[in-house]
């Protein structure tokens, strides 16, 4: 019973609210989350127009299209479909980019709105499951780019593909099982590309449909957040100045369904314009899978070099056995250390957890140790990420990467720590614009 009280004094399942009168905090900050909604829903509609094209096979085809260097080349036909779609297609390229920049926008978007959510507060009582749904919807969200750009079955993609089988092998115990369910057998097998194909087009959207949806019901049972009030606006909406049974916004219809309609078509409008001028990752120049080959630089996607600098920065004096379980340098650097970052940023709630209800955002500068572990946390994204690129930085310094990673491995370690101390220096002698840190 103390579950099920739990969940429904946090959803209002004992009261009913009318969706068209809920009021939305006139917030600029508060329409990120529109943002990555509207880009989720970009991306299940490009997808559907290049799914069309797209055949999901490694089986041999012989090549006739426009790119004149393959023609009459025996090829994956994953890859020539790619090619079919990106240079015969009508507006092929253009949906392809569309594609690519509306999951960076939605990744990024989902990361502003959960950095907004956790500096001010907002993930408090009652709160808890709609952070706990964004953890699992950024999760989501970049294993759906990974399985995505594994799709085209080019020299990159399949040397990234394989670096993820090895991470799933990696994992005790049960690392052959995983492998061979998420790849399809031993990589690269017959069944790699399909069963990828599957998971990104059906499960991995399926999952991130079920969760909005979650999330959006969620929201309306309970109410958002709302920054503090001055005592002007109280005395103008009639509301006491600390009531927070109440929202001072704009209703849902016709107010905010008007603001979200002008959100949406500057989300299309922006991703319309990187793809009409920013290129995306070149099949062409990639050529084909080639067993035999690997490519001078494999790196990930800027929402994941954080993972592989990880795997960077793990020395191989780290592979050792145990009872006859191996623990080796994919399971520390892709498992384990991701493991415990995103394992403490899906239960943050319960670790800085509140017993009152909290309806209004905190001033950051108020909660000096929960914004310390922010910007702690930030910097160790950006210190791993710039050592998942130690051989361009190392090419860049005239040097070799076994040179500058011990340099890049202290840093992931010290700059977070540095960062959170000083932050919270810093943040203990501010005065609060807010003076208080209110429920």
């Amino acid at each position: 019973m103390g579950a099920a009280n739990w969940l429904s004094e946090r959803l209002r399942l004992e009261g009913d609210r009318g969706l068209l009168g809920k009021a939305f905090p006139a917030e600029d900050s508060f329409l990120l989350g529109e943002v990555a909604l509207f880009s989720f829903v970009i991306i299940v509609l490009t997808g559907i127009y290049l799914g069309v094209f797209y055949e999901p096979s490694t089986s041999t085809v012989t090549y006739q299209g426009v790119v004149a260097q393959y023609q009459g080349q025996d090829m994956p036909a994953s890859y020539v479909s790619v090619l079919h779609i990106t240079y015969a297609v009508p507006f092929g390229m253009f949906i392809r980019r569309l594609h690519h920049w509306g999951a960076h926008l939605f990744i990024a978007s989902l990361g502003l709105h959960m950095l907004r959510v956790f500096f001010t507060g907002a993930y408090r009582n009652p709160r808890e499951p709609n952070w706990v749904i964004g953890g699992l919807l950024a999760l989501l969200a970049m294993f759906a780019s990974y399985t995505g750009y594994s799709l085209p079955f080019d020299e990159f993609a399949s040397t990234a593909t394989g670096i993820g089988y090895n991470i799933a092998k990696s994992v005790p115990l049960v690392g052959d099982f995983a492998a061979k369910l998420l790849f399809a057998g031993t990589f690269p097998a017959t069944g790699t590309i399909p069963r990828l194909f599957f998971i990104h087009v059906m499960l991995i959207p399926l999952a991130i449909a079920g969760l909005l949806g979650l999330h959006m019901f969620i929201l309306v049972r309970q109410k958002h957040t709302e920054a503090a009030r001055s005592t002007e606006d109280a005395t103008l909406a009639g509301v006491d100045e600390s009531d927070g049974s109440v929202v001072i916004g704009l209703p849902a219809f016709p107010n905010q369904a008007a603001v979200s309609m002008v959100v949406f078509f500057l989300t299309a409008a922006l991703l319309a314009l990187l793809a009409g001028l920013f290129p995306v990752h070149n099949v062409a120049a990639y050529g084909p899978n080639d067993p035999a080959g690997t490519p001078s630089i494999v790196m990930p996607d800027w929402f994941l070099m954080w993972f592989y600098g990880f795997l960077k920065i793990i020395p191989s004096t780290f592979s050792f056995s145990v009872l006859g379980v191996e623990f080796n340098t994919e399971f520390w650097g892709g498992v384990f250390l991701p493991g415990i970052v995103i394992g403490v940023l899906i239960l943050w709630p319960f670790i800085d957890r509140s017993e009152g209800e909290a309806h209004f955002t905190a001033d950051p500068l108020a909660r000096p140790f929960q914004t310390a572990v922010g910007v702690g946390a930030i910097v160790l994204v950006l210190s791993s990420s710039l050592a998942g690129m130690n051989n361009l930085l190392a090419s860049a310094l005239g040097t070799t990467a076994a040179a500058i990673t011990p340099l890049l491995t202290v840093l992931v370690v010290a700059l977070p720590i540095l960062a959170a101390v000083a932050t919270y220096v810093l943040a203990s002698g501010a005065e609060p614009a807010g003076g208080d840190d209110r429920v």
